[in-house]
């Protein structure tokens, strides 16, 4: 079940790489007269850092087997889930006002430009992530 989390956590970290080097190409840093994203960059930042770290982390869980590590790894979860969630309903209320014909103050947002299957994807992969570290934290045998 370990090295299944660690699976799904590094096919999740690919589809939130490529998310956000989408973001970045489409000006998610641009901060010009008017906003090219509604998303924060230290949120965004936060959000890819602690997931990292947390990736690292759970490395080292499976090199030395410290059930500490686990707990560590998935309390970073909780942290790195909460930030995505708050992401992903800026996301989401920025797409739906540009179904209603543009953005709120009707600019071209870098988000806007993050397709919605790797969001979902990214999400789908990241719950299975999160399950599966509580459960190996939990001591639940996947055998």
């Amino acid at each position: 079940m370990s090295v299944a989390a660690l699976v799904t956590w590094v096919v999740t970290a690919g589809f939130g790489f490529f998310m956000l080097m989408r973001w970045l190409r489409h000006g998610g840093l641009r901060r010009s007269g008017s906003a090219d994203s509604h998303f924060p960059p230290a949120r965004v930042f936060t959000h890819f850092g602690l997931a990292a770290a947390g990736l690292v982390v759970w490395i080292v869980y499976l090199l030395t087997d410290a059930s500490v590590l686990a707990w560590v790894a998935f309390a970073d979860l909780v942290l790195v889930a909460t930030l995505g969630a708050l992401l992903v309903r800026r996301w989401a209320a920025d797409g739906r006002a540009a179904m209603r014909g543009g953005s709120p103050q009707g600019v071209d947002l870098a988000e806007q430009h993050i397709p919605r299957a790797p969001v979902v994807l990214h999400g789908l992969f990241a719950v299975s992530t999160v399950v599966l570290v509580l459960l190996t934290a939990l001591g639940v045998d996947g055998g």
